[in-house]
């Protein structure tokens, strides 16, 4: 074809909108009221509440800065994927948008990555649930711990969509009121007014007092910054669920556009309070948590046994929703014929098997956790470690493609729309080039980079090879004229110019000589195909040669 190729098919148990709903052997079993709480709790997780700990204690009070840069970048993610996901909600979420806007094999790579990010993730959340159940019972293994967790959330997600969005309506109600009481209980402390407390409002002397408001200068406040971002992971699931909502269209839309308070008042709020109460250096902000310091340092009783209550539900609730997320994400890549067939059976509305494959990990990390307690934790990280970063280049990759596509063929189906198009979309992936570049620099990271570099090289490999092995250069040409035809853009052996759009696309998956009856209205009947020859030269359906 001329000029860029035509989008590969693309189906999704998510993808075909009527009005607003999907079409989906998935069922509508998500309310609104558990989405916009799973939106809500989403952005409230446990790297909030436990690792913002080292970001503080490297960037000092700068890492307010931190969260706020990172915050950004997160806020214009997600107002992109809220466009695109908005326009043409699926199960898929990104991985759909990348495999219309660049190719199957963006589509493998971008859904292929996350599912494994999520597989691990659920893993590594397991284990650190555990050690809270082994702080309070220690005579206690920390593999059953795990093993009970994951057997749990696994039977959770095989029963009915809704039962997932009750656990995490009431995970993510406990979330936010614990963070709102927290926020709470620092004003009035910052401003003296806390009642029972003997702490006097502090000032700002812990803000500038002690090395000043950058101590560890740029290098520190590029540590804490890169803390920062990972620990925004899992907005996406909002995306994802959407499309097994009542009305995924208004679910999603609401989610972004209140994205950026949400942001603004958990994240960035929170590291102002706590670096506002507590001096950085305190070392109980590492070790016990800054939440817990802040509370401790205010005198709150019982503070440490209340904030791992919390930290305990954060990892539960995230254990839950990325079993879910990769159940889905699996289903929908088998749906476009990414992945195995039998990956994809849908039982009772639910994607069965995929749930049983996604928590496979977190029953191996029972073993690992029994094997290697002390170090399993850190490799697992590292495994992971960067790979959100990939998934938001694709995100903003693709929504650059998209929104021009969406408005040339259908602009109502902008329902949300990124800000400043294409500027900060760009500012967006400049951000993340350089969070790359950083994390290339800071030799705790560089490690990270490297192993999530490798995954990602070699699922773009595959998904690359898988595209040519479903797409045999004989069947270009048929390809090409099916577009043309479909999209009424001259006569059945013409090249079309563009991208025949997302209507076309779907017409190609069919055989050439079905889309090609279609086209003129006419029954399908037998017809050779077209086959390319030299000089592009095509066979026509009854043996004529152009």
């Amino acid at each position: 074809m001329s000029r860029t190729s035509a989008p590969a098919p693309v189906e999704d148990v998510g993808a075909v909108d009527i009005g607003n709903k999907v079409d989906s052997p998935l069922t509508h079993g998500l309310k609104q009221r558990h989405l916009s709480m799973i939106a809500l709790g989403g952005v409230i997780g446990a790297g909030l509440f436990v690792g913002s700990g080292a970001g503080i204690a490297a960037a000092g009070p700068s890492i307010i800065v931190a969260y706020a840069i990172s915050g950004l970048l997160v806020m214009l993610v997600m107002r992109m994927l809220g466009e695109m996901s908005a326009a043409n909600p699926a199960s898929g979420s990104f991985s759909v948008h990348a495999e219309r806007a660049i190719g199957p094999w963006a589509g493998f790579t971008a859904g292929w990555a996350f599912w494994f990010l999520l597989c691990v993730a659920v893993g590594l959340e397991g284990i650190g649930a555990a050690k809270i159940m082994v702080g309070w019972f220690p005579d206690t293994p920390e593999w059953a711990w795990v093993a009970l967790f994951m057997l749990v959330f696994c039977c959770t997600n095989l029963a009915a969509v809704k039962n997932f969005g009750e656990f995490e309506f009431w995970f993510a109600a406990l979330k936010v009121g614990a963070i709102v009481v927290f926020l709470g209980i620092g004003v009035l402390a910052i401003v003296g007014f806390l009642p029972g407390s003997d702490a006097s409002a502090p000032g700002s002397g812990n803000l500038t007092g002690i090395g000043g408001f950058m101590p560890n200068g740029s290098e520190g406040l590029i540590v804490g910054l890169l803390a920062s971002v990972f620990a925004y992971g899992g907005l996406e699931t909002v995306t994802i669920a959407a499309a097994e909502s009542e009305r995924p269209i208004e679910g999603v839309a609401k989610a972004v556009r209140t994205a950026m308070w949400r942001i603004a008042i958990f994240y960035i709020g929170s590291m102002a309070v706590i670096v506002t109460l507590v001096p950085w250096n305190d070392k109980a902000v590492v070790e016990k948590g800054p939440y817990v310091a802040t509370l401790d340092h205010l005198g709150i009783p019982a503070a440490g046994q209340i904030m791992n209550v919390v930290v305990l539900v954060a990892l539960l609730s995230a254990m839950n929703a990325n079993i879910y997320g990769a159940s889905r994400m699996a289903c929908s890549l088998v749906s476009r014929r990414q992945g195995p067939k039998a990956l994809g059976a849908v039982y009772g509305g639910v994607p069965r098997t995929a749930v049983l494959v996604s928590s496979v990990f977190g029953f191996v990390c029972v073993l690992l956790s029994y094997w290697r307690p002390n170090d399993i934790f850190q490799w697992l990280l590292n495994m992971i470690g960067a790979l959100i970063l990939v998934v938001w280049i694709f995100i903003a990759v693709s929504q650059l493609v998209l929104r021009r596509r969406t408005e040339r063929e259908a602009p109502e189906k902008l329902v949300v729309k990124m800000w400043l198009y294409p500027v900060l979309t760009w500012v967006a992936l400049a951000g993340m080039a350089a969070v790359f570049v950083l994390m290339a620099r800071e030799e705790g990271t560089r490690l990270q980079l490297y192993w999530s570099g490798g995954l990602t090289l070699f699922l773009a490999v595959a998904g690359f090879v898988l595209q040519m092995v479903r797409t045999p250069v004989g069947e270009s040409g048929a390809v090409a004229v099916a577009v043309a035809v479909a999209a009424g853009e001259g006569d059945p052996g013409g090249v079309p110019a563009e991208p025949a759009g997302e209507s076309a696309a779907v017409v190609v998956a069919e055989p050439a000589r079905v889309a090609l009856a279609k086209a003129d209205g006419e029954p399908a009947v037998e017809a050779e195909p077209v086959v390319c020859c030299r000089g592009c030269r095509g066979r026509r359906p009854g043996g004529r040669r152009e």
